[in-house]
């Protein structure tokens, strides 16, 4: 593979090469590296000694096996294949600056509070904002930073689930770290009985059902999630039809497994809903939101013992 890359001479706009090999901090480039649609379009350019005026990349028909393409929409290059490869080569050109990842500014203020006592908190967590900080110092909003805004004295409180950024909906955090081992133990052993709702953007066939495929991080464009048979860790989702209406349709799902993106990526992939959840960034189409909102929890109380039901309805 080294030779093989070493035969790869990449030329920019100015007329500066380097190996392809040159252009990665790892020591072997990923596979396929430099033979997606955008490098060898401005090779050939490049070549055929034409100036290139605008560039935009969408995907065409229908999706890969693994999922996370939809027909007509535009994607950003992968971070990892495309990533290192597409800066040099457009050196010398008029390129207007990447687009960089930032959450929709959220107002500051109390969280919405449901419910709370000595053990726990239920929050119902707004779109937009995070559910833990993120790495840099910009994104430091978020639900547990709120939460220990408001009880700093308390040795918790210590988040049992996460939301997605962009999704909205019941968040349920301990206040204890006895509290915790204990609701997440109702997590792991799928003793919560969870219910999102959600547009999708299609029309789904059926009535209800089950999804069940494996799924595991593109390792070339995190942090999209893919469909991987081998690979992948189980992932499945119950799914019923509540409403179909103007090319779209209205489900509630029920993720009987906790993997990232799960709801999102089973609604698009064809082995699902074959319909990617409406204003899915990721897995669809941009829009004003993610139509994804977690509705209902049923768990047993730590403290009391009992089963208690919080209940959120959706915005949309």
């Amino acid at each position: 593979m080294r030779r093989i890359h070493d035969t790869y001479v990449i030329t920019n706009a100015r007329g500066e090469r380097r190996l392809l090999r040159g252009l990665y901090e790892r020591a072997q480039p990923p596979s396929g590296a430099a033979d997606c649609a955008a490098p060898k379009l401005l090779a050939y350019a490049r070549a055929h000694g034409l100036r290139p005026v605008a560039l935009a990349e969408f995907w065409w028909g229908a999706p890969p096996p693994s999922g996370g393409r939809v027909t007509g929409a535009y994607y950003a290059a992968c971070r990892d294949k495309c990533g290192p490869l597409l800066p040099f080569m457009l050196e010398g050109l008029h390129v207007a600056p990447p687009r960089t990842f930032t959450p929709p500014s959220t107002t500051p203020g109390a969280l919405s509070i449901l419910f709370e006592d000595r053990w726990l908190v239920v929050i119902a967590k707004p779109h937009g904002l995070l559910s833990v900080p993120g790495r840099e110092a910009s994104l430091s909003d978020s639900v547990l930073t709120r939460l220990r805004a408001r009880h700093p004295d308390a040795t918790g409180p210590l988040l049992v689930h996460r939301l997605d950024l962009d999704t909205s909906g019941l968040l349920v955090a301990a206040l204890d770290a006895r509290t915790h081992s204990a609701l997440q133990r109702q997590f792991v052993h799928r003793e919560v009985h969870k219910r999102y709702v959600a547009w999708v953007d299609g029309i789904v066939t059926g009535e209800e059902g089950r999804i069940d495929f494996p799924m595991r991080v593109d390792l070339d464009d995190r942090p999209r999630q893919i469909h991987d048979p081998i690979h992948g860790k189980p992932a499945v989702t119950e799914w019923r039809v509540l409403e179909r209406r103007g090319g779209r349709t209205r489900v509630d799902l029920f993720p009987l497994t906790g993997r990232t993106h799960q709801l999102r990526v089973h609604a698009a992939h064809p082995l699902g809903l074959g319909a990617p959840i409406v204003g899915d960034r990721l897995y669809g189409r941009d829009g004003e939101r993610l139509m994804l909102h977690a509705e209902s929890l049923t768990l047993l109380h730590p403290g009391t013992g009992e089963r208690v039901t919080f209940d959120c309805p959706a915005p949309f």
